[in-house]
């Protein structure tokens, strides 16, 4: 299971809208630019944000594009789903036909990891991702993204600690 481009590029253009907009609109080009992502791409990208309402276009001179919500309130994960983004750890799909018409004996195993994932990401901010940078460039070394806390019971596959 990997996470597509189109995941990848769409989260990074938005971090750089949340970086490079806080004044002005930003533009596809600019963007393109600084983040060595394709201006057609981001087009396709872009035309999808706008229709899920997670930015604002702004026409004529000074025009691109703005958050249309506040950077504490926009996910990670709402940029994914809104690319169409697919994160499925699942063989079947969520289909539970894995195995011809029957679920795998460890499907719930991926079904939960998928869950997992999407938390994290709804989790996780722009504002969050804008700060970790601001603290990164600042010379922290250790970031910490989230308040996205992990439940470990026991000693899950017997490994030592």
């Amino acid at each position: 299971m990997r996470l597509s481009t189109k995941g990848r590029f769409a989260v990074t253009a938005m971090v750089d809208i949340a970086i490079y907009g806080a004044d002005k609109p930003v533009t596809l080009s600019d963007i393109s630019e600084r983040q060595k992502i394709s201006l057609s791409y981001l087009e396709q990208l872009f035309g999808k944000l706008r229709r899920s309402l997670l930015v604002a276009s702004v026409r004529g001179p000074g025009g691109g594009y703005k958050m249309a919500k506040p950077l504490a309130s926009l996910t990670v994960g709402e940029i994914i789903r809104a690319v169409d983004e697919p994160i499925d750890a699942t063989q079947c799909r969520g289909m539970k036909n894995c195995k011809g018409d029957e679920e795998c004996v460890t499907h719930d195993l991926w079904t939960n990891l998928n869950e997992h994932i999407f938390d994290y990401m709804d989790s996780v901010t722009l504002s969050d991702l804008v700060g970790a940078r601001e603290r990164k460039t600042s010379g922290s070394s250790v970031v910490r993204l989230s308040k996205y806390k992990k439940k470990i019971s026991g000693n899950p596959g017997g490994m030592n600690a």
